[in-house]
């Protein structure tokens, strides 16, 4: 592999040569801008050999650089040569820090605008003003130096009828139209993969863990949509699906759809749209009103089908889990200790018993052990997998979509007999975890301020994690679905009726465990007997918490009727649904913790 890095960065060293520019800046992200990248547009990996899921790179005809976060400096070193990259770190040094740093005053520096968000790229245009020259590319060299491009994933498109999803695509359609109109726009670009899909009720599986389809979409303040996917992809039934006033494009005829709205008012939003959208619409002479993409909300606040869907899923997905538990378990009784790898593999298994799972949710996080101190560990990046010790945790962070929901879900295992420390550690963060759950807030409330409750407990002893408490989940979408989420990070959006969250606190000691306790939270409605409704949490997630973690005498009464609360839950969606065996097990993990 470093053999080929070696050539290509030799020949993106031949391109800049040829057009006299002095560096190219190559980011993760593709023209989609969103989580996962399909294989056809791993360009950093084709140009690095990094298969991280962050990160970007510089090449100068003399020098190159790569950068990382924390989770990647030791797979960085593995994966990328030394001697033609520098390693930095993303956020410590970012890469246009470097390149200020590393270049000549008035240098040019080449970018791709349909790799970078709008935001991104007014940000660099001001941080590299009166230094370097910032050039914009209409062509990606990549894309003309990478002879064995895999070909995209072409996958069937699903439709999703209104008795799957709960609202038709033309109903749809109007409420976000007058949205756009309150906005004072005419249009609205809608570049998220996972609005497109939500509001013109599709799938697809073109990206691996996001049933999306790899598609743009136009939306008019008279309801029209104009959609850029290949025509020959849609079955028949699309036309009569969507409803009058959608009109389908081939993909290369988006930039002239989007010059013929010279002289309008066009909503973009500056973080989900790549920049190439706005400089092309102003370009053509139309005024980019930067706002929120009017699909995150009403996509978000799940109706009452869809968390019909959570709910029945999260059951099956409940099943799947405890099947694997109660396996585990009984492996480590007979000394069969397996690698992360294994364990990952026999999950999957269980959970593709279900012929209504799609695709797994994101990649599993298999972590034995110390492994489990990186949050987000992935054995497939390691020489080789980690394997069950004893006396030690388990962590395994997974999750399924299904035909009717999306679901993640972290349980911290133990192998053997954990230690004293381990116990605190893991019930300090089972506090946060039920301190979330258990939440009443008024209308209004930001997850911000949420967060210091799951908090709360670990940083009186002078301890904290190093993620955020919760994040959105789509409806058999994406697992990570804004605009809302639980963290230290003042997101200015309120929490309403219908959102689902996870709950997930944790906590990471380097070089020996890892624990964190996730489910799924719906915000539901709480009645009072005051002045205004508030709202609360409902757990979806079916699933025992590992009862052999737990120090009983940390608890609070109101903590320990939670979790034998919870534990009932479980078992009475899930003790009719699984073998005996698995009942057996089912009904030891879910009887009630009692003080000694």
């Amino acid at each position: 592999m470093h053999n080929a890095t070696h050539e290509r960065v030799a020949a993106i060293r031949q391109w800049l040569v040829q057009h006299n520019i002095d560096a190219l800046l190559v980011p993760h992200e593709d023209e989609y801008l969103g989580e996962y990248v399909p294989a056809h547009n791993e360009r950093l990996h084709w140009l690095t050999g990094f298969t991280g899921s962050a990160g970007a790179a510089v090449i100068t005809q003399e020098k190159a650089a790569i950068f990382v976060d924390g989770r990647y400096t030791v797979q960085v070193t593995k994966q990328v040569p030394a001697e033609l990259f520098e390693y930095r770190h993303l956020i410590e040094e970012p890469a246009l820090d470097w390149l200020k740093a590393n270049l000549p005053r008035g240098a040019s520096v080449a970018i791709n605008p349909r790799m970078h968000n709008a935001t991104w790229l007014s940000n660099a245009q001001s941080k590299l003003a009166d230094v370097l020259q910032l050039k914009i590319l209409e062509e990606n060299p990549i894309d003309q130096l990478w002879h064995d491009r895999p070909a995209p994933i072409v996958s069937d498109v699903r439709l999703m009828p209104a008795e799957a999803v709960g609202q038709s695509c033309a109903s749809k359609r109007e409420e976000i139209a007058q949205l756009v109109n309150q906005s004072g726009a005419d249009s609205a670009v809608i570049t998220a993969l996972d609005s497109i899909c939500w509001l013109l009720n599709v799938r697809g599986l073109d990206v691996s863990r996001l049933p999306v389809l790899l598609s743009h979409a136009i939306l008019h303040h008279d309801g029209s949509v104009e959609y850029f996917l290949d025509p020959a992809r849609l079955p028949s039934e699309f036309a009569a699906h969507v409803g009058q006033g959608v009109t389908v494009y081939h993909p290369e005829q988006l930039a002239d759809r989007l010059q013929a709205l010279s002289g309008k008012k066009v909503l973009v939003d500056p973080a989900t749209s790549n920049a190439w959208f706005k400089l092309v619409l102003q370009n053509a002479g139309a005024e980019v009103i930067s706002a929120a993409d009017p699909c995150l909300m009403p996509k978000a606040a799940k109706n009452a089908v869809e968390i019909a869907g959570m709910k029945a899923c999260h059951v099956r997905d409940g099943v799947a889990m405890s099947m694997f538990l109660c396996w585990l378990d009984a492996e480590v009784a007979a000394g069969h200790l397996h690698d992360e790898a294994t364990l990952a593999d026999k999950l999957e298994a269980i959970r593709r018993e279900d012929p209504t799972l799609k695709d797994l949710s994101f990649d599993t996080i298999s972590a034995a052990g110390s492994n489990a101190a990186m949050c987000h560990y992935n054995h497939e990046n390691q020489p080789k997998p980690g394997q069950l010790q004893m006396d030690t945790l388990y962590l395994v962070d997974s999750g399924g979509q299904y035909l009717d929901g999306t679901t993640d879900i972290t349980r911290t295992i133990a192998i053997g007999n954990p230690s004293a420390e381990m116990i605190k550690q893991f019930t300090l963060a089972l506090k946060g975890h039920i301190g979330v759950a258990s939440a009443r807030f008024p209308k209004g409330t930001r997850g911000y301020q949420i967060d210091t409750l799951a908090r709360q407990h670990l940083w009186a002893e002078g301890f904290d994690y190093d993620h955020g408490t919760g994040h959105g989940v789509g409806h058999f979408l994406s697992v990570h679905e804004g605009p809302a989420s639980i963290s230290k990070r003042q997101i200015d959006v309120p929490l309403v009726a219908g959102m689902v969250l996870s709950n997930e606190p944790g906590y990471y000691r380097a070089d020996a465990f890892g624990i964190r306790i996730e489910n799924l939270e719906l915000v539901v409605e709480q009645p009072t007997q005051g002045d205004f409704p508030v709202l609360a949490f409902e757990s979806l997630t079916r699933c025992p918490i590992d009862k052999r973690n737990i120090n009983v005498d940390m608890l609070t009464d109101a903590e320990l009727n939670w979790l034998n609360d919870y534990h009932q839950k479980v078992w009475h969606a899930l003790s009719s649904l699984v073998d005996s065996d698995v009942k057996a097990w089912l009904s030891a993990a879910t009887q009630p913790l009692v003080r000694n």
